[in-house]
């Protein structure tokens, strides 16, 4: 019997891949990518241009298609649905006084997170809109629709109303996950008193509508929820996400309400929620100081692996990028505790995956404060493909480690998504015999923990000698 096609599509920052399964099992018949211009606001209509070259010839036979993008971002439309500027992507931070303001407006942290589940910081939509209200009034006025970037692709497929899912709807700031519905007060706070159409928000396995061929096309979703639905998560697992962005996310029955901010309290694309922690600074970390050192990422590793945990003394703050959790935008990168017997190239290089991975454990023990059982991790990402990486993972972790085999996992999670709503059935299929691990790293000892524990405890400690910012292990 021929299979059944679905495919999913993963529109992150850098590019767009797509991916072809069999609908029943999962397995992955065939891929496609195509890039996506560099920099921190685009033109959305270079996402519709690369996915149509990376879907070339691909989507002939396919069934039903579902599109996970990257969060947060902005994209508006005038009363014509042509786009007013072009849109604002997560990692711009042009916005962070906006979140402030925000913050102060509406009755402090406390008050965001028990409304919205997240306290907002400049990767937010309401804080975008915030700073067009304020920097580009006379385009705020044109703005009679707003969307995020799956919204956007998704509606560019069938043509239909926009819609959104309660996934990435929660990535917004004006939308209550435990309400399940839109906060349309904040919105026109945030956009100066303007209340722009937002898209209908469908269920988990609800259509979006048809594509002009005829093929359905799901909800959609963002694409830590596309990775969590890829990954099939059980309770005690949580996912360390190493791409242009670090995230911590694990699958929970009810949403988190952090007034400190460290924890977003999104929905996931089932019905549930997914809290999660964030970087900005993940594995570009990695090739920025691979290139300061002019090594290959090979030879970064190699380096990395010489040199002794701890790094000689070396404590990297590696805010490249300014920093979201903690949330520090303004921020750079510091290094510290130089002496003339530790510079050395594999120190540098070994403090540079020790204050990434620091930076994600922090928020590690931030969902696990919140609710999560930190049983495991699953590492995925780019970053994951580093071997000092996963060297160094379980030791700064303290929990065992899991590599799931390198994979797409956001277009997978689409392509699931897709399969669920092509059958209308209870719940999504059941493609996990097509998640392998590709490898089990050994789980830490005491000693490790306790060596792991002391990285932790002295780059917490450059974080409050740097910007007063401080979190003891553990601590709600």
């Amino acid at each position: 019997m021929t299979a059944e096609l679905v495919a999913g599509i993963d529109s992150s920052t850098q590019s767009t891949k797509v991916v072809v399964c069999d609908a029943r099992t999962g397995e992955i018949v065939r891929t496609g990518r195509a890039p996506h211009p560099e920099g921190t606001e685009v033109d959305p209509a270079a996402w519709w241009d690369a996915f149509q070259e990376a879907a070339k010839g691909l989507l002939d036979d396919v069934k039903a298609i579902g599109v996970g993008g990257q969060q947060h971002g902005m994209v508006t439309l005038d009363e014509n649905d042509e786009v007013v500027r072009p849109a604002l992507l997560w990692n711009d931070t042009r916005s962070a006084q906006s979140a402030l303001d925000l913050i102060d407006e509406l009755g402090g942290p406390s008050v965001w997170a028990k409304s919205v589940g997240s306290v907002p910081v400049a990767s937010f939509t309401v804080t975008k809109l915030r700073w067009l209200a304020d920097n580009e009034p006379e385009l705020a006025d044109r703005v009679a629709r707003v969307l995020l970037p799956h919204d956007w692709l998704t509606w560019k497929l069938t043509g239909g109303a926009p819609v959104t899912d309660r996934g990435d709807a929660s990535g917004t700031g004006y939308f209550s996950p435990s309400d399940n519905a839109y906060r349309l007060d904040v919105l026109a706070h945030a956009f100066g008193g303007r209340t722009p159409e937002l898209p209908t928000v469908l269920g988990p396995a609800d259509t979006a509508g048809h594509t002009p061929g005829g093929v359905l096309v799901s909800a959609g979703t963002g694409d830590n929820m596309a990775a969590a639905l890829a990954l099939e998560l059980q309770p005690g697992d949580v996912v360390v996400s190493l791409g242009t962005s670090g995230t911590v996310f694990g699958v929970a029955e009810s949403g988190a309400a952090d007034a400190s901010g460290e924890v977003a309290g999104f929905a996931d694309a089932t019905g549930r929620f997914l809290p999660l922690a964030c970087t900005l600074n993940a594995a570009r970390v990695l090739t920025a100081t691979a290139g300061m050192l002019g090594a290959t990422l090979s030879e970064f590793d190699r380096l990395a692996l010489r040199a002794e945990p701890g790094a000689g003394g070396l404590t990297f703050l590696p805010y490249l990028d300014g920093e979201r959790t903690p949330n520090l935008p303004g921020a750079t990168g510091s290094l510290t505790g130089l002496t003339r017997a530790n510079m050395t190239p594999e120190n540098l290089a070994r403090s540079a995956v020790e204050g990434m991975l620091c930076g994600l454990a922090a928020g590690l023990d931030a969902v696990r404060a919140h609710g999560l059982d930190v049983r495991r991790v699953l590492l995925i990402g780019g970053g994951a493909q580093s071997a000092a990486v996963r060297a160094v993972a379980p030791l700064v972790f303290g929990v065992p480690v899991q590599l799931p085999e390198v994979a797409e996992y956001v277009a997978i999670g689409a392509a699931r998504q897709a399969a669920w709503a092509l059958t209308s059935s209870a719940e999504p299929p059941s493609w996990q015999e097509n998640t392998k691990t590709r490898l089990e790293l050994d789980e830490p000892t005491e000693a490790q923990r306790a060596e792991g524990h002391r990285i932790q405890q002295r780059h917490l400690e450059a974080r409050e000698a740097a910007y007063g910012v401080r979190r003891n292990l553990g601590e709600d």
